[in-house]
Parts: structure tokens; sequence; C-alpha cells
């Protein structure tokens, strides 16, 4: 969803291996129906999966349960996991799919992913843009009539392992994006392939947050598969993944061009300022420092060169907010006390989540905690809080995919002041024009208000969302709903 806490951390020496054969493209960018029954501790052994596998994925098994009728019961859902055979351990990732609500044939496919790195996507499920909303106390959900799926198909995946209800069988984990969106393409394959009634359908990949990594990693891995496959000689059981757009919000995407904005926000005056004009200059100061760090990490990209900047960079421009007692997620708001990430709201999904009769209808078994502090700590530590995806977005956009980065106004720790900053500094082919652009009102058609500013030129677009925070859909769930379904119109083009 979001970053957890993030300020005391203990050094490492740590030095990140990026495997797979499509990780050349990293390296150069950033140097210069059959069931299975399941044994559940306590219980009866039941048969509740469907298991589908791919000879091509021989490391990957699906298993899925068709009848679920939690949340919006008038759509067919499935939930389940992908399982992944490891050389020490096995992984199991869990899903949980709804049909559009309009079409299902027709309408578009799309994958929502929230960040930390280390939080659950049932967090966007619950919270933000599903189908249905937790109850206070967890004692039941609430239909969302501005969900997402209003007009596409809609699957959320806890990745990557050991988030939310995905668990590993041993202590191996997941510490970089690169790895995480493999095993995200993985899962695509066998779920459409399982499901073929949804593999021509355009797909859009969207997420907020940390997702401003993962986004911009799976979109790049699915272009190059992609591409792969054409004019393939041999017989392939892999898919052509109609990948037609991104969406990125409030994200983590180019921290050389979004740490700095940090001291801005905080001297912003529609909300605040927020700080003392000596903690601003202090920020200010510091920067040059943080600036160098990142250019190391972008650089020789090693976790010896990318840790080091993640480490004083937050310090030293997230750090001055603690004493503000705000919410870093909407400075428009104190923290709420009664959950350490400032929503009572995500007690109340774990409330839910951790209910034994639901549980028992999603066949899990283990304890759901919306957001690990320790999968956050290995991702830092391993380097990866730095790196610069930023840098597959140009590839993906000359291949005519569509990106949208939008932003709540109200946010500080993905602030929209470092997350436009990053726009306009992207170096593309038509990076010229989208900086000549105008910033124009951005007027909802449900409210007929103006809901922010926009600015847009070929298929790359910069929305600036007023009065929401960090997670615009739970704040404007009017305006991100019209958000999203206009952008993937235009994105069918």
């Amino acid at each position: 969803m979001r970053f957890a806490a993030l300020i005391t951390l203990a050094t490492a020496s740590l030095v990140t291996a990026l495997p797979s054969n499509w990780k050349h493209l990293f390296h150069k960018q950033f140097s210069s129906g059959s069931q299975l029954a399941l044994d559940r501790p306590g219980q009866d052994t039941v048969n509740a999966w469907n298991i589908h596998t791919l000879a091509e994925f021989p490391n990957y098994t699906l298993r899925v349960k068709e009848e679920v009728r939690l949340c919006d019961p008038d759509v067919k859902q499935y939930v389940g996991y992908v399982d992944v055979a490891g050389k020490s351990d096995d992984k199991h990732f869990f899903f949980w799919f709804f049909e559009s609500r309009r079409d299902p044939a027709k309408d578009p496919f799309v994958l929502w992913l929230n960040g930390g790195p280390g939080c659950s996507s049932m967090t966007g499920l619950f919270m933000e843009l599903g189908p249905c909303r937790v109850d206070t106390g967890g004692n039941g959900t609430t239909n969302n009539p501005d969900s997402w799926n209003n007009e596409a198909n809609l699957v959320f995946l806890d990745q990557p392992i050991n988030v939310g209800f995905s668990y590993t069988d041993g202590g191996d984990e997941v510490t970089n994006t690169i790895d995480a969106a493999d095993d995200v393409y993985a899962f695509l394959q066998l779920f459409l392939s399982k499901y073929n009634k949804y593999k021509d359908l355009d797909f859009h990949v969207t997420g907020e947050s940390y997702a401003g990594h993962y986004v911009p990693a799976i979109g790049a891995k699915i272009a190059e598969e992609n591409e792969g496959l054409k004019g393939k000689g041999k017989k392939t059981e892999k898919l052509e993944i109609k990948l037609k757009g991104l969406a990125i919000g409030n994200g983590l995407t180019d921290p050389l061009n979004q740490y700095e904005a940090y001291a801005d926000m905080a001297a912003d005056d529609k909300y605040g300022p927020i700080l003392d004009e000596s903690d601003i200059e202090s920020m200010r100061s510091k920067w040059p420092t943080c600036k160098s760090l990142i250019n190391s990490c972008y650089k020789y990209n090693t976790a010896l060169t990318c840790v080091p900047g993640a480490i004083y960079c937050n310090n030293a421009m997230i750090q001055p907010f603690q004493k503000t007692g705000l919410n870093i997620y909407d400075i428009r708001h104190k923290c709420d006390p009664s959950n350490p990430l400032c929503y009572s709201i995500l007690t109340d999904i774990e409330s839910y989540l951790n209910r034994p009769d639901i549980q028992e209808i999603l066949q899990v078994d283990r304890q759901f905690e919306g957001c690990k502090q320790n999968i956050n700590m290995r991702f830092m530590m391993a380097g990866d809080w730095m790196r610069p995806f930023v840098r597959v977005i140009p590839p993906l956009l000359a291949k005519g995919i569509k990106v949208l980065i939008y932003a709540g106004d109200a946010d500080f720790i993905c602030n929209w002041i470092g997350n436009k900053d990053w726009a306009l500094a992207l170096e593309w082919d038509g990076a010229e024009e989208f900086q000549k652009a105008k910033d124009i009102p951005w007027i909802s058609k449900s409210s007929g208000k103006q809901a922010g500013e926009i600015r847009t030129h070929d298929g790359f677009t910069f929305l600036r969302v007023y009065e929401a925070g960090h997670m615009v859909p739970y704040d404007q769930p009017k305006h991100s709903s019209e958000m999203i379904n206009t952008f993937i119109k235009i994105a069918k083009k």
C-alpha cells in the first residue's frame, strides 16, 4: 500500500543478485479443472481447489477456489494461490479476482498492487477501489458503488512473498522488485491460460506507493516476453498479454527527482506549511549529499551503493515530519493513534480477514497482517529502494503503452510535487512537447467540479488530484473511478 515506518534502520552489507534471463534490460538501463486436496492444520481435509499448470512454468502451480460470494456476491469471483516450488522451500502467492459488473467478456483486465514494500493488496480491495469496503470493527462489508470493477475485471495480488495471505514454507524471501515481477508474470500466464476467456482482453497494471517500482518492472517484463513471442518458430504455451497501460498512484518511481521535493511539499501553503522554516532549510541543506548518494545508486546499481542513499535521505527528508503528529499519507489530518499507519480502517480489515468464518470461505489458515516491517527492511537493505525503475518507462511509451501518473495532493510520503517533477524530467521521445504542454483543469463529469489538474502528451499523463491523500480511491472514490475508466478508454485507442 505505502511505505511502512522506515526511519530506524540498521546498517548491513549486502550484495543483491538479479537472476533470470531478462535482467539484462535492467542492467543495461541502470548502468549509464482437476481437484487438489488441501490439508489445513486442525481441520479435516477438504477438496476445494481447482489446479492448473503449464509446462513452460514447471515450478508454478495455480490453485483456485471458484465458488466465493463475499464482498460482491453478484459477480463471479476466484480466490486462490499460485504456488512456486523452490530449491529450499515453496512460495505461495494469494490472489482475489472479481469479474466486471458491466461486461466481463469485453471489459479490460486490471491488476492492482499495493506497495510498502510489504503491504497487502487486500488494503486496495477493502479500503480503496475494490467492490466493497470493510465495516467498522470488521463485522462485515458494504458495497462500493465506485469500485474499479464497475467497468473492468479486477484482480488483487498479495506480493512479494509473505505479504498479506501470501506465505513461504521456509525462510527464503524476495528482496527486490525484479524477482517480484518474475513471479507476477508467471501468475498472469497461469491465470489467463486457465481462464482463457480473459486472455484477449486489454490489460493494465496499476498500483500505488512502492508499486511505483513494481508497475514499471512488471510492464517491462510483460513487454519483453511479448516481444519474444513474435515470430517464434516453436510452439509455446505462453500467451501474449495485451498490455495497454500502466497507472501509478502516489508512487516512488524516480527517487532522484522526487526526494528534493520533500522540502517543497513541507513548505507548500495549500495545506501548510507543515514544518518550521528552520526544518525546511535543514532539509534543503542536506539535499546535495542525498543527491550524490542517489546518483551513486543510479550509476552502479548495487546494494553497497544504494543502501546508503536510502538510509541518509529518508532520515534527512522524512524524519523531520515525524514531530508534526500529522498523517504522513494525508497532511490534512492528525495520525489516528489506533493504528501505526494512521488509519483505523486498516485494523478493521485485519479483524475481518482474521475471522474464522471468512478464512474458511477463502480457504486460508494464517494470521492476516496488513503491512510487515520486516519485508520493508529486507527490500531497503537489499538496495531496492533507490533504484531507478523510471528508466524502463520510456521504452514502454515507445511501444505505444499508455502511462498515467496520478497523485493526491495532500500526501507527503510520495507527494504530488515530486511525482510531477520526475514526470517533467523524464527523457523520452515526447519530453519536449510534454514539458511545453499546459496544466489544464480536470473537471469531473460526476460532480461538475474541478477535481484536479492534468497535463498530457502522446500517451503520457500526469494528474494532480485535489483533496486526496496517498490513497486517492479512498479519499476521492468517484473521481478515482472516473479517472481509471477514462484512462482505460484512452489507452484502448
